[in-house]
């Protein structure tokens, strides 16, 4: 534990108008550093509980995977990661496709906006902006939208609905810890392989002469069904 102590020296916390920026120390690994950031936030619980955190990486090489998991990880603690500042490209590019903010700039303009007066209630959910190729994956506790494809190799994982303004040909499972009112909308809705809650379906075989159109998925009467996505 005493390396511990001594790494989380090595963080430096900044407030913003209404979040953290925490700046991971470079000289360490990631495994330590992100121990001795938790251990800072256990041992401060009451300051960071409820707080947003953009987490500066520097040139740290960092996979989408253990983005996810330092993101599960602040979650467990009533934190959310909104954002993930560094120069490295694959470490930007991993962060946007877990539809994290990548720079203070973007945050700073977010922010400024006036706040939405709405009596509409919505929901958590991520939005990421880009096609998603294969060996890409995408997993949330809420809703996913996706503004491109999802190529066939690539899988969505999400606790709410799937949106695809695009087409969709990976994998998805949406209303994934077992909510069977959850949808899958695509512009093209041909997945290789299709869940909602526990039920599971795969598309049929093209049809050439089929005319692809926008399509909602949910579960009917104890299977997945596809109809048209019409607005009312």
């Amino acid at each position: 534990m005493a390396g511990t102590t001594d790494l989380s020296n090595r963080i430096a916390i900044k407030g913003l108008k209404d979040g953290l920026v925490v700046s991971l120390g470079a000289e360490s690994t990631w495994a330590e550093v992100t121990e001795a950031l938790m251990a800072r936030i256990d041992a401060q619980a009451a300051f960071f509980q409820g707080g947003r955190v953009a987490v500066s990486v520097g040139d740290r090489l960092v996979r989408s995977a253990k983005l996810a998991a330092l993101r599960s990880a602040l979650s467990e603690r009533g934190i959310t990661l909104w954002a993930v500042i560094g120069t490295n490209p694959d470490t930007v590019e991993a962060a946007r496709l877990l539809g994290l903010e990548t720079s203070l700039q973007q945050i700073d303009e977010y922010r400024e906006l006036e706040p939405i007066d709405t009596e509409v209630i919505g929901s958590e959910g991520v939005l990421v902006r880009q096609t998603l190729r294969s060996g890409g994956t995408v997993r949330h506790g809420g809703h996913v939208v996706v503004i491109g494809d999802v190529n066939p190799g690539a899988e969505i994982v999400a606790g709410g609905d799937v949106v695809v303004w695009g087409r969709l040909r990976g994998t998805v499972h949406a209303g994934a810890y077992g909510d069977e009112r959850a949808v899958v909308c695509a512009l093209e809705l041909a997945p290789m392989q299709l869940r909602i809650a526990g039920h599971i379906a795969v598309s049929p075989p093209n049809d050439n002469r089929r005319r692809p159109a926008p399509e909602v998925a949910s579960v009917r009467n104890g299977q997945i069904v596809a109809n048209p996505w019409k607005t009312r």
